[in-house]
């Protein structure tokens, strides 16, 4: 766990933002990259990803190398994922369709030790520079330091909204537009007005009770929108996304 990168970034997060893409390739390099260009953060998806447990492992190298956070989405709420995802050194965890207030306090159970969870114990892991990090100073910086995230995602979580962001030890709340405007009948549909309205209700309702938002955009002009709107963690497209639209540029400037 590198405490000043994540010092770091927790003040930028509250000041002016982060900003950072999505990764689906298992190469090490594009998470350079990222990181080369300044990116704050990079979220290794590993629900709609391909990647495996291990090459997760070279990415985070790839991220901690050039500065960019390490974050990674796991499949599905699972006490077991969260363990491996930290244990490997990764900064924080992004956990998709989470719902109730019950849900939250299990991912915060599953990814801090006592007293603020109930973590596996192992000091003999990549998060631990392999025990080089006295057990002393690991556990505490490990629960200071891990960024816990969750994502809203379905209509229906809108019942248990005010009691899940009183749930304690969550640092950001990530709405996730794609499948929450398939629950509202407009699947793909992310600018439909139904679904900015169930967005700005989640980021209003977050900013009273004094919790961060994120969200995923996938243009600048959506990107603008809800960085206009107060979202502070702002995930812009994914990686694979950006190098097919930098190759149609491309054909399209010298195509004839």
């Amino acid at each position: 766990m590198n405490a000043e990168q994540a010092t770091n970034f927790r003040s930028k997060l509250a000041n002016k933002g982060v900003f950072g893409p999505f990764m689906k390739t298992t190469d090490p390099a594009f998470v350079e990259i990222a990181g080369h260009a300044g990116m704050d953060f990079v979220i290794l998806d590993m629900e709609h990803g391909p990647g495996s447990l291990s090459e997760m492992q070279n990415l985070i190298r790839g991220a901690r190398l050039t500065g960019a956070l390490p974050i990674i989405r796991i499949g599905k709420l699972c006490e077991h994922g969260i363990l491996q995802a930290l244990d490997i050194g990764a900064a924080g965890i992004q956990v998709p369709m989470v719902s109730t207030a019950k849900e939250a306090e299990a991912v915060v159970k599953y990814a801090k030790y006592h007293p603020e969870g109930g973590r596996g114990v192992c000091r003999f892991v990549r998060a631990a520079n392999y025990s080089a990090t006295p057990r002393e100073r690991y556990f505490p910086s490990a629960n200071k330091d891990t960024m816990v995230i969750i994502q809203l995602e379905g209509c229906n979580v809108f019942e248990e909204l005010d009691e899940i962001l009183k749930v304690k030890g969550i640092d950001i709340i990530f709405i996730g537009p794609y499948d929450l405007s398939q629950s509202l009948g407009v699947p793909g549909q992310t600018s439909h007005p139904k679904v900015v309205e169930a967005m700005k209700n989640i980021v209003d309702k977050a900013k009273k009770a004094g919790v961060v938002t994120g969200t995923f955009t996938d243009s600048p002009e959506t990107l603008e929108t809800w960085k206009s709107a107060g979202v502070q963690y702002l995930s812009y497209s994914v990686d694979v996304g950006i190098f097919y639209n930098a190759c149609i540029d491309l054909v399209k400037k010298f195509s004839h």
